[in-house]
Protein backbone atom coordinates (compact mmCIF):
# COMPACT_ATOMS: atom_id res chain seq x y z
CA UNK A 1 0.00 0.00 0.00
CA UNK A 2 1.23 3.52 -0.87
CA UNK A 3 2.16 6.47 1.43
CA UNK A 4 -0.84 8.12 0.35
CA UNK A 5 -3.05 5.02 1.19
CA UNK A 6 -2.07 5.09 4.40
CA UNK A 7 -2.51 8.49 5.37
CA UNK A 8 -5.75 8.43 4.12
CA UNK A 9 -7.01 6.39 6.72
CA UNK A 10 -6.01 8.12 9.67
CA UNK A 11 -8.06 10.21 11.45
CA UNK A 12 -7.33 13.53 13.07
CA UNK A 13 -6.62 13.36 17.26
CA UNK A 14 -8.35 16.83 17.67
CA UNK A 15 -11.69 18.09 17.11
CA UNK A 16 -14.82 16.06 16.52
CA UNK A 17 -16.37 13.73 14.17
CA UNK A 18 -20.09 13.31 13.67
CA UNK A 19 -19.99 9.99 13.86
CA UNK A 20 -16.54 9.06 15.94
CA UNK A 21 -14.35 6.57 14.37
CA UNK A 22 -14.16 4.58 18.09
CA UNK A 23 -17.70 3.87 17.85
CA UNK A 24 -18.69 0.94 16.09
CA UNK A 25 -18.24 1.28 12.32
CA UNK A 26 -18.58 5.22 12.98
CA UNK A 27 -16.91 6.40 9.83
CA UNK A 28 -17.28 4.13 7.83
CA UNK A 29 -20.90 3.49 8.64
CA UNK A 30 -21.49 7.39 7.23
CA UNK A 31 -19.28 7.19 4.15
CA UNK A 32 -21.60 3.50 3.64
CA UNK A 33 -24.63 5.68 4.38
CA UNK A 34 -23.59 8.52 1.74
CA UNK A 35 -22.75 6.66 -0.73
CA UNK A 36 -25.43 4.52 -0.69
CA UNK A 37 -27.86 7.43 -0.73
CA UNK A 38 -25.67 8.95 -3.75
CA UNK A 39 -26.38 5.88 -5.44
CA UNK A 40 -30.39 5.84 -4.92
CA UNK A 41 -30.34 9.67 -5.67
CA UNK A 42 -28.33 9.57 -8.90
CA UNK A 43 -27.51 6.37 -10.19
CA UNK A 44 -24.26 3.58 -10.02
CA UNK A 45 -23.32 4.79 -13.49
CA UNK A 46 -20.24 6.43 -14.71
CA UNK A 47 -22.72 9.50 -15.73
CA UNK A 48 -23.57 9.97 -11.73
CA UNK A 49 -20.28 10.85 -10.92
CA UNK A 50 -19.67 13.59 -13.55
CA UNK A 51 -23.15 15.21 -12.78
CA UNK A 52 -22.24 15.14 -8.89
CA UNK A 53 -18.37 16.89 -9.68
CA UNK A 54 -20.65 19.64 -11.50
CA UNK A 55 -23.30 20.08 -8.35
CA UNK A 56 -20.27 20.13 -5.88
CA UNK A 57 -17.70 21.46 -7.71
CA UNK A 58 -15.37 18.83 -5.77
CA UNK A 59 -12.72 16.74 -7.53
CA UNK A 60 -13.92 13.64 -9.82
CA UNK A 61 -11.38 11.10 -7.94
CA UNK A 62 -12.95 12.49 -4.71
CA UNK A 63 -16.72 12.30 -5.63
CA UNK A 64 -15.67 8.51 -6.96
CA UNK A 65 -14.23 8.14 -3.43
CA UNK A 66 -17.64 8.81 -2.06
CA UNK A 67 -19.65 6.71 -4.49
CA UNK A 68 -17.72 3.84 -3.19
CA UNK A 69 -17.89 4.58 0.32
CA UNK A 70 -14.06 5.32 0.61
CA UNK A 71 -14.74 8.53 1.97
CA UNK A 72 -17.72 10.78 3.08
CA UNK A 73 -18.09 14.53 1.42
CA UNK A 74 -16.76 17.59 3.76
CA UNK A 75 -19.52 19.80 5.45
CA UNK A 76 -19.23 21.99 2.57
CA UNK A 77 -19.82 19.69 0.00
CA UNK A 78 -22.39 17.67 2.52
CA UNK A 79 -25.00 20.29 2.65
CA UNK A 80 -24.59 21.16 -1.10
CA UNK A 81 -25.88 17.65 -1.89
CA UNK A 82 -28.76 17.75 0.83
CA UNK A 83 -30.15 20.71 -1.16
CA UNK A 84 -30.12 19.10 -4.06
CA UNK A 85 -30.92 15.51 -2.75
CA UNK A 86 -34.00 14.17 -0.92
CA UNK A 87 -32.34 10.69 -0.29
CA UNK A 88 -28.89 12.16 1.34
CA UNK A 89 -31.09 14.91 2.95
CA UNK A 90 -33.10 12.18 4.52
CA UNK A 91 -29.89 10.00 5.58
CA UNK A 92 -28.17 12.91 6.97
CA UNK A 93 -31.55 13.36 9.44
CA UNK A 94 -31.77 9.81 10.33
CA UNK A 95 -28.08 9.46 11.46
CA UNK A 96 -28.67 12.48 13.40
CA UNK A 97 -31.48 11.01 14.84
CA UNK A 98 -34.28 12.92 13.40
CA UNK A 99 -37.07 10.51 11.90
CA UNK A 100 -39.61 13.00 12.88
CA UNK A 101 -38.35 15.66 10.45
CA UNK A 102 -38.14 12.57 7.43
CA UNK A 103 -41.30 11.55 8.15
CA UNK A 104 -42.78 14.99 8.40
CA UNK A 105 -41.32 16.08 4.85
CA UNK A 106 -42.63 12.55 2.92
CA UNK A 107 -45.93 13.61 4.57
CA UNK A 108 -45.92 17.08 3.42
CA UNK A 109 -45.17 15.16 0.05
CA UNK A 110 -47.65 12.74 -0.12
CA UNK A 111 -50.54 15.33 0.63
CA UNK A 112 -49.20 17.12 -2.14
CA UNK A 113 -49.51 14.63 -4.33
CA UNK A 114 -52.60 13.64 -3.43
CA UNK A 115 -53.76 17.15 -4.15
CA UNK A 116 -52.47 17.15 -7.67
CA UNK A 117 -54.46 13.70 -8.15
CA UNK A 118 -57.51 15.16 -6.90
CA UNK A 119 -56.81 18.15 -9.77
CA UNK A 120 -56.12 16.25 -11.97
CA UNK A 121 -59.74 13.61 -11.49
CA UNK A 122 -61.57 17.07 -10.84
CA UNK A 123 -60.10 18.35 -13.98
CA UNK A 124 -61.57 14.85 -15.97
CA UNK A 125 -64.83 14.56 -14.58
CA UNK A 126 -65.52 18.56 -15.99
Amino acid sequence: MSSTQNVRKLRSESGGSFLQSDTPGGVDRFAEAIAGALRREFGAVPGAVKQVVRITGANERAVRNWFEARNAPNGENLVILMGRSDEVLEVVLQLAGRQELVTARRLSGARDKLREMLALMDDLQS
